[in-house]
C-alpha cells in the first residue's frame, strides 16, 4: 500500500491484478490483526481496528477475511507485530520513508537496506529524512458521499486544515492531535471514512526529469511495496505526468 500519490496512480494504472490483490490484502489483514490486539475487538469500540476494517471494506476484502483477522488479534496466541519506521535516501536524492509491521526486526531491516543499495540509495537513521515531510491526519472519503462544497465546509468546522476533492473522492488534512476528533465530527455526518490514519505529506519535492530516472525510483518503490512487512512507502519525488504516463 503506498502513501504517495504518484506511486499509487501508478499502481492504480497498472491495474489490481490477483497477485497484487493477493498481497493488499495480506497487509490489510495484518493491520486488522494489530488493531484488534491493540485495543477492543469490537470496531464500535476501538478507532483504530475500525479504520483498518473500512480500509479492507474499501479494498474489497471478503468479510471472512476480516473476521478471520480479527479472530487473530484477539486470541491469546496473536503474533506479535511491531511497528517500524525505515528512512533514507533513493536514487537522486529522493527522501523515502517506509513504514512497517514486523515480528522480526532482524528479518526486515537487512532486507530494507539491500533493496535501497540495490537501486542506488541508502538506508539512513531514524529521522535522517523525516524533516523532509509533515506527519497529518488524513481522512478520506468517496466523492458519493458529498459535494465539494459540502465536505469542505463540514470538513473546516470539524477543525480541518485543508480538504482536496477530486472524482476519485474527498481526502481532509488535519493536525495528528486532532485526527480523532475530526474523524468522529465527520463521521456523524458521512458515516464511516474509507481511511483515517496518520499520513507523511512531502514539505519538498525533488525534480525527475527522465523517464529512466523515473522508471529506476518506481522499480525501487516497487520493491519495497512488495515487501510483505512493508505497509506503506512515502516519497518526496516530483514527477511530471507525461513522464508518469510512460512509466512501465
Amino acid at each position: 500500500m503506498s502513501g504517495h500519490s504518484q506511486f499509487k496512480n501508478i499502481m492504480h494504472r497498472k491495474g489490481a491484478q490477483d497477485a497484487e490483490r493477493a498481497k493488499v490484502f495480506a497487509k490489510l489483514g495484518r493491520e486488522i490483526t494489530v488493531a484488534a490486539k491493540s485495543g477492543l475487538p469490537d470496531p464500535n469500540m476501538n478507532p483504530r481496528l475500525r479504520s483498518a476494517i473500512a480500509a479492507a471494506r474499501a479494498q474489497n476484502m471478503p468479510k471472512d477475511n476480516i473476521e478471520r483477522a480479527i479472530k487473530k488479534g484477539s486470541g491469546s496466541d496473536a503474533d506479535n507485530y511491531e511497528e517500524v519506521r525505515y528512512e533514507g535516501y533513493g536514487p537522486g536524492g529522493i527522501a523515502i520513508i517506509i513504514e512497517a509491521l514486523t515480528d522480526n526486526r532482524n528479518r526486515t531491516a537487512p532486507v530494507i537496506r539491500s533493496i535501497f543499495s540495490k537501486n542506488g540509495g541508502a538506508l539512513g537513521e531514524t529521522n535522517s529524512v523525516a524533516f523532509n515531510f509533515e506527519k497529518v491526519g488524513l481522512i478520506e472519503y468517496p466523492a458519493s458521499v458529498a459535494s465539494e462544497s459540502d465536505m469542505f465546509e463540514a470538513a473546516l468546522e470539524a477543525g480541518a486544515n485543508d480538504v482536496t476533492s477530486d472524482e476519485d473522492g474527498h481526502s481532509i488534512i488535519c493536525t495528528p492531535d486532532t485526527l480523532a476528533a475530526v474523524r468522529e465530527a465527520l463521521e456523524a455526518k458521512f458515516k464511516e471514512p474509507t481511511t483515517a490514519r496518520f499520513d507523511w505529506r512531502p514539505l519538498n519535492t525533488v525534480p525527475v526529469a527522465t523517464v529512466e530516472a523515473a522508471q529506476k525510483l518506481f522499480n525501487m518503490l516497487q520493491t519495497f511495496n512488495d515487501d510483505d512487512d512493508v505497509q506503506r512507502v512515502y516519497d518526496n519525488s516530483d514527477i511530471p505526468e507525461d513522464i508518469l504516463s510512460k512509466l512501465e
